[in-house]
């Protein structure tokens, strides 16, 4: 693991808003950005900015499904984030 790389890993988990994100996916399977933006009560756009720096980080998956993204945990996160994951 390159020092950049884990120096974006924590300022992803260094906002209680993503904090909030990868909390609500921790009870979902997967939720589309719009749900995500419902239950944390943020903007569409805020909620996708955050989603995506996530993302980046390897912490969350999105996939496309017509017009909507769909996100979920990682399935392999980086084995430096797994241990912070389970305590979020």
């Amino acid at each position: 693991m390159n020092i950049n790389h884990l120096e974006k890993i924590f300022k992803a988990f260094g906002n209680r808003r993503r904090l909030a994100i990868v909390h609500y996916l921790k009870t979902q399977p997967e939720a589309t950005v719009a749900s995500i933006a419902h239950k944390i009560k943020l903007s569409f756009r805020s909620t996708s900015k955050h989603l995506l720096k996530l993302s980046a980080c390897d912490i969350l998956e999105k996939e496309q499904r017509n017009t909507e993204v769909y996100y979920r945990l990682s399935r392999t996160p980086p084995p430096e984030i797994e241990h912070v994951l389970s305590d979020i």
